[in-house]
């Protein structure tokens, strides 16, 4: 994991679980808002904590991580989770009692050519694609969570 968003994540408060964060977007719920999100740059560190599932953005201005807690999602009121290929990224459904969240990530066989490996590059200060590294991980965590309970 990148030392910016451990730090980040642990000044907000959270304990940041070792190798279980990849980069994100929102996904687009039909072919109009595909087409808008294509030149959509709004990513988001998603980092799996302690009790919690924590997004960060990017400045999309510069590219840069910005210090601010975007969504704190805790396991308790995660209900299931959903995994599906859509061309050359994973859409994650997350449902709770209340709200179904659908974000979408590169995924790991192009990542290194895709806005998600240079992101993870960036914030890794070498040539390290740590969101590459994490995806298959992070994903199966993921999907243990909606089994629990």
């Amino acid at each position: 994991m990148a030392n910016e968003v451990k730090k980040f994540i642990q000044e907000a408060g959270y304990k940041p679980l070792e190798d279980r964060c990849i980069i994100v977007k929102y996904a687009p719920a039909n072919l109009s808002e595909q087409f808008a999100a294509f030149f959509n740059s709004e990513f988001y560190v998603l980092q799996m904590c302690e009790h919690e599932i924590v997004l960060l953005p990017f400045n999309t201005t510069w590219g840069n991580l910005r210090k601010d807690v975007s969504l704190v999602l805790p396991y308790g009121d995660i209900q299931s989770v959903e995994l599906g290929d859509n061309k050359l990224n994973t859409v994650i459904t997350i449902r709770t009692g209340s709200d179904t969240i659908r974000l979408t990530t590169q995924q790991a066989a192009l990542s290194d050519l895709r806005s998600s490996g240079v992101y993870a590059t960036i914030f890794a200060g070498s040539f390290k694609n740590w969101h590459k590294e994490n995806l298959d991980g992070t994903l199966k965590a993921l999907t243990e969570l909606g089994k629990r309970g």
